[in-house]
Order: C-alpha cells, then structure tokens, then sequence
C-alpha cells in the first residue's frame, strides 16, 4: 500500500516536533512494508493542532492532530484500515475554524510543496504575471490602485499610488524591496508565507518591478528566521533557472532579479528608511524625510518598499481582476487582512478574512478566549508598539479608520491577549523599555523620552507622587509622538496612554496579582 502523506516544515511545526514525527512515520512504514511519501508542506495556520499530519485520499486530504511521534503506529494503523483515530479532523478543508476564512493570500499556505512550482502553477501561480504581460505598466499600477490595496505593514498607505510615484520618477536604475523584517510580538505571517508558499512573494515583486520599471528587488528579513530565509533562497534560484527571474522574465523584454538580505534584529530596521540604511552595509538609523524612498531610495535611485503581504497580495488582484479584490473588506480596508492570533489564547494561529470582522469575534469566537480559562482583560492589536483594547472596545470592526478612531491601529494583523493576571502599568513599563532598548538613537524625544518614561513609571508603581508622574508620562508621550523621527517613538505612547486610560487603577503602589489557575 502507497501513502502520500503531508508534514509541514513550517518553523512553528518543526518547534513542537514535525521533524521527529516524519522520522517516526518512515520508520513505522517500514516496519509495516508501506510506501510513502512525505511532503513536507507550509503550515494551515491552525497552531494549536501542529504538527498536522495529512493524508491524501480520492475524497481530499483528511487531518490529524497534533501528532506525537507516540501517535504514529495507531495513526499509520488507523490510516490503513480505513478506521477511526482519537486525532482525526476530518476534511482538513472542513475544519470550522479554516472553512470560515476568505483565504486569498494564504490560499496555498499548507496546501502545496512550497518549493515545487508544478505545484504552484497548478493552484493558480503566475497566472498574475502572464496577466501582467499581457498590460502596459501604467494599466498595471492603475489595475492596483483600483483594487484599494493599503500597505499590510501598519501605515495602511495605497500601494497604487506608491507604485505610481516610483514608475513617474526619472532615474537609471530603480529597486523594489520586500520589508519582511517582522518584529511585532504576536506576528508571524510573513514567516509563514515565505516557508509556506515563497513562489507568491516572487511573484508578486516580480510584477511591481515591471510596473515600475525596476530590475532588481531585495527581500529584507530577519536573521532570526533562518527556514524562511532558506526557502526563499532555494525558491528564487528556482524561479531563475525556470527563466521567471532574469534578464527576460518568462520570454519578455523585461528584466527583474531578486535576492535576500538579513539584518541582525534590529526592530527599528522594520521603518522603511532605517531598512535602506542597513540594506546600503550602514548602521540602521532612520533618515529624515523628504526626500522620501520613492523619489531617493536605496543608493539614492527610486524605490518601492512594500510589507510581504501587500506584495504576496498582488498575483491575486491581477489573476481576478481589482474588482474581484475590493468586493471584499469595508470603508477605504479593501481585501483581506491575515490576522495572527497570539499570546493568551486558546486557538493561536493565523486567521485570513476580510476587513470589518469585530475584535471581540477574533477574540472569543475565533480564537476561543484565554488559554487559562481566565476572563480576557485586554488585547494589544498591531505589535508592541499597538494599543491596549479593553473589553468594553470589542466591538471595534477589525479596519484602518475604525482603529484608528479610537486610538489605535492594526499595524501588521498581530493581536496578542492577555487574562485578568496581567498587570498593566507594567504593560505600559514594557512599551517604554522596549523603545529605549531598540531606538536608533538619532531623535532625542525617542531617544530620552522613553528612558524617562520607564522611570516616570517605576516612581508610580512605589506610590510617588502618582498623580504628578501620570501627568508626565503623558507629557512625555505628547512629545515623542509629535516629535519623534518614525513610528517607534512615535507610537510608543499608544499602549502606553491606552494602559492609562482604560485601565487608570493599575497604575499606583504595586497590589498582589490574581494568580494564574492551575
């Protein structure tokens, strides 16, 4: 008997042990006389049932999880005999919490062979770039712009109309860049795409570069993540020798190459101008702008820097249309938004959908509520960096102005939550470390203002003066949020004022914490 059997070499399932379970499946195969054959594909994003074995059946693909390398003689048993096992999922395609999603960037994640681009192709790929071919570069951008696509990175600006400043910018040379440098707490989706499905990513630049009239693009990610940056490096040299990368990207006049680069963690080197300090050899300090990147970008030439989503997103709206992709979503939030589920939560894992679900739904019903058992007491949406969220905001629609309208924002999708045990004025203590540790250096309000603000709150935890030192600490964030050079100082004072105010009675004389249930 013959299996084809799937096993993700996805970094969140080799964490929990999916190398260890492919191992003990060749094993038992053998010890059985069974043939199979294991793919290793990216992750569904369900990560409380990793590792997710599959198999391949006449049906569609049936999953257990998550599997220990004890489950793999009763499950290979289970499997053969056609009977029931304590894992078994079902239809992996069947599973509530995945069949309600609007998959349309991670429509392959955890469906193909990441690095087979047969397989690729035969789920749609490249569809958008023979689309591309077919337009002008202005029809291209234009084809963006009407699709509503915002930057995925947290400032939510149209890609469109980027791509329009870089393509109506005179130069010799232009680049496009890929900023994957996730370092938001809670997030994880660039990752996943890049081991799970790199070939969309290619893809995706590939078209901006010819939209724009650039020849060569950078993938910018982290040292940390050192799976996603061997599969993108396998995937890329694949795409070359496939003549989809080159001097004549599949057969036309157009010539576009890629590489990657990793930086060494800097969180500041997420801001755009910082990444272009860091991708030039320099030390990763913000620039000041104007001139902006698009006009005087990497090695002074024009430069498109978008986040891996907004890229991954772009074969999508050329293979269906900018229609198709705006139907979804609400307001000016057009399309889907990939939301990584975090922290305290008893279902943790990426959940694609469109823009306009409610946070208490993501929180209670998507996600389960707290892993503990516990009452939910906030939620941090967009990084360490975002706002605190009580549960009086649930009601909030997950979208860029409605966030924005109550003094928060979405940033990368990441939203981590935290139970009724957590101390918030030391929440708010943390965002002011945080700044003061990874700030470039270069603005004093950033600078200093957030070595002064851990201070300011450590006098108000011991009890001195609390109400002079509450009042400073919102003089501080006044100030760094207006003064600051980027968004680290800049939205810094967005969980920490949060802290302040939806949750004021945490700030004075440390009180005994609620323990954590057993």
């Amino acid at each position: 008997m013959s299996l084809r059997l799937f096993v993700p070499c996805d970094a969140g399932a080799l964490a929990v042990g999916a190398d260890e379970v492919v191992s003990a499946l060749h094993g038992a195969a053998l010890e059985r006389g069974l043939t199979i054959e294991i793919v290793r594909n990216g992750s569904r994003g369900l990560y409380w049932l990793e590792p997710l074995v599959e198999v391949a059946t006449p049906d569609g693909r049936l999953g257990f999880g998550p599997v220990t390398t004890a489950d793999v003689p009763s499950l290979l048993d289970a499997i053969v005999a056609g009977k029931a096992h304590p894992l078994a999922l079902g239809k992996t395609d069947d599973i509530p919490w995945l069949k309600r999603q609007t998959r349309l960037t991670f429509a392959r994640c955890g469906v193909v062979d990441p690095l087979s681009l047969d397989d690729y192709r035969a789920h749609g790929g490249y569809r958008g770039l023979a689309r591309a071919l077919t337009l002008k570069p202005d029809e291209i951008i234009a084809e963006v712009t009407a699709s509503g696509l915002r930057g995925r990175g947290g400032a939510g600006f149209p890609t469109g109309i980027k791509w329009k400043t870089v393509a109506q910018t005179a130069a010799d040379r232009k680049y496009v860049i890929c900023n994957a440098d996730e370092g938001d707490s809670g997030t994880f989706a660039d990752r996943m795409l890049m081991e799970g499905d790199p070939f969309v990513l290619i893809e995706g630049m590939t078209i901006a570069g010819i939209a724009v009239g650039a020849t060569k693009g950078y993938i910018y990610t982290r040292s940390e993540y050192p799976h996603a940056i061997a599969a993108m490096t396998k995937a890329i040299a694949i795409a070359r020798k496939a003549g989809l990368l080159g001097d004549k990207v599949a057969g036309s006049n157009f010539a576009f190459d890629l590489e990657v680069r990793s930086g060494a963690g800097a969180y500041v080197c997420g801001e755009e101008t910082s990444l272009l300090e860091s991708l030039e050899g320099k030390r990763g300090i913000v620039r000041a702008k104007p001139p902006l990147p698009a006009h005087h970008g990497l090695f002074g030439k024009p430069t498109v820097i978008n986040n891996l989503l907004s890229f991954s997103a772009i074969p999508y709206i050329l293979d269906e249309g900018a229609k198709t992709y705006a139907d979804f979503g609400m307001g000016r939030s057009r399309g889907t938004m990939p939301i990584q589920l975090a922290g305290n939560i008893k279902f943790g894992g990426l959940f694609e959908t469109s823009f306009g679900i409610t946070l208490g739904e993501l929180v209670d019903e998507i996600g389960g509520g707290t892993f503990t058992g516990r009452p939910v007491r906030a939620v941090q949406v967009g990084g360490p960096l975002g706002a605190y969220f009580p549960r009086a905001l649930f009601d909030t629609p997950f979208d860029y102005e409605a966030f924005a309208a109550r003094d928060g924002l979405i940033g990368h999708g990441g939203i981590v939550v935290f139970d009724d045990t957590v101390d918030m004025a030391k929440q708010a203590r943390f965002a002011m470390e945080f700044c003061a540790i990874e700030s470039c250096g270069k603005c004093t309000p950033c600078r200093i203002g957030s070595t002064r603000g851990v201070e300011t709150i450590d006098k108000i935890r011991r009890g001195d003066r609390v109400s002079d030192n509450i009042a400073l600490v919102e003089d501080l964030c006044s100030t760094m949020k207006l003064g600051s050079l980027c968004a680290l100082g800049g939205f810094t004072p967005y969980p920490v004022l949060s802290a302040l105010k939806h949750f004021r009675e945490d700030f004075g004389p440390q009180q005994p914490r609620l323990q954590t249930a057993e």
